[in-house]
């Protein structure tokens, strides 16, 4: 087995023992154990368990930014690309805290730990949304002066929801279907597109 497998192996069995047990109650022993990988090869990879905390982290948002590169590729226009990669996005990432049960209080506690793990995926989403503007600019659909500005405002707005939508405080009473027209509307106007009656009856889905 490679190298790479086997770290994949022992970051997967700690997520799920930090998602069932908890940061805290979770040892170095139980990951060896429960990953039939013994002590000595889980100290070959991680020198203590915040560590594999960090690695942890590190694949839920590869995760995450292997969703938002697919729906990048999708064969859409820029518009409709773009409120899916914002649904895609929140809807990932709730997803993500949601199924890491006991583990997704850690991240909200360990805030500035996460900024750090999840510096190059901002980038990242940067770059992505940037090439949709640049696409919606091509073709006439967006009317922005500076695409990589608001490439950064759009993710650095999202990223200030993602905790609100989250814990369900954002657009209580919605779900992400019925609350798309709102949000279509919104960034529709903020990037300068046309609203046309069959763009608000549009199902983005």
């Amino acid at each position: 087995m490679g190298i790479s497998k086997t770290r994949a192996i022992l970051v997967d069995v700690a997520r799920q023992l930090f998602a069932k047990k908890g940061f805290e109650e979770t040892t170095m022993n139980d990951i060896a154990v429960a990953s039939q990988k013994g002590r000595r090869t889980l100290y070959t990879y991680f020198k203590n368990k915040e560590e594999i905390y960090y690695a942890v982290i590190e694949s839920e948002l590869a995760l995450m930014s292997d969703k938002m590169h697919s729906v990048a590729k999708m064969d859409l226009e820029p518009e409709k690309k773009m409120i899916e990669l914002i649904y895609t996005r929140l809807d990932t990432i709730k997803e993500i805290v949601h199924r890491n049960g006991n583990l997704r209080a850690e991240f909200f506690r360990d805030i500035w730990g996460v900024e750090t793990a999840r510096k190059d995926f901002d980038r990242d989403q940067i770059v992505i949304f940037r090439r949709i503007l640049n696409e919606g600019k091509i073709t006439g659909v967006f009317d922005v002066e500076n695409a990589d500005l608001i490439a950064h405002v759009i993710h650095y707005s999202l990223k200030g929801l993602e905790v609100p939508y989250v814990r369900g405080i954002v657009a209580r009473g919605f779900n992400s279907e019925t609350s798309k027209p709102y949000v279509t509307n919104f960034v529709y106007k903020a990037l300068g597109k046309v609203i046309n009656n069959n763009d608000n009856n549009q199902n983005f889905k």
